[in-house]
């Protein structure tokens, strides 16, 4: 996950956004309504998805998408990433459809939010092909965190 903060988006580790990252155990493992997937290749981490309760962060991101996707009621599909050598072979979409089974089987969610910066390669194709757009900040000049972001809803 940390790569592709430098890698793909090119601005690195933000504590603010991305401090899940560092504490793996206490973010997914210890919350019950929360769930980490790993794909493994030869021994390293090539793809990754999470679910947390809660919908985008005001700020960075618009209050009205905040107050649309409460904590309680909102599973949050964050960190879908996938190496770039091991795109395109259908890793993103089982582990997508793996944390919606654990979103429709644990009590409370009533729906699935995510966004997404689509400027990375395939991601914006990948979510419309899934997702329906709620709100693409680049239309608006609202950016989120400074990255192409797109907001997308996923029926359950």
């Amino acid at each position: 996950m940390l790569d592709t903060f430098y890698r793909e988006f090119g601005y690195g580790y933000v504590p603010q956004w991305h401090r899940d990252t560092v504490d793996i155990k206490g973010t997914y493992l210890d919350d019950p309504r929360h769930l980490l997937l790993v794909a493994v290749h030869q021994g390293e981490v090539v793809a990754t998805t999470g679910v947390r309760s809660g919908g985008p962060a005001h700020p960075p991101h618009p209050r009205r998408l905040a107050e649309r996707y409460p904590k309680d009621t909102t599973a949050q599909l964050v960190r879908v990433y996938v190496h770039p050598e091991h795109r395109r072979r259908g890793l993103a979409g089982t582990l997508v459809d793996a944390a919606c089974d654990f979103i429709a089987d644990t009590p409370g969610y009533d729906r699935v939010y995510l966004h997404t910066n689509v400027n990375i390669d395939g991601a914006e194709g990948f979510w419309r092909s899934l997702a329906k757009e709620v709100f693409d900040a680049r239309t608006t000049g609202e950016q989120g965190p400074g990255v192409a972001t797109v907001h997308f809803e996923i029926p359950m």
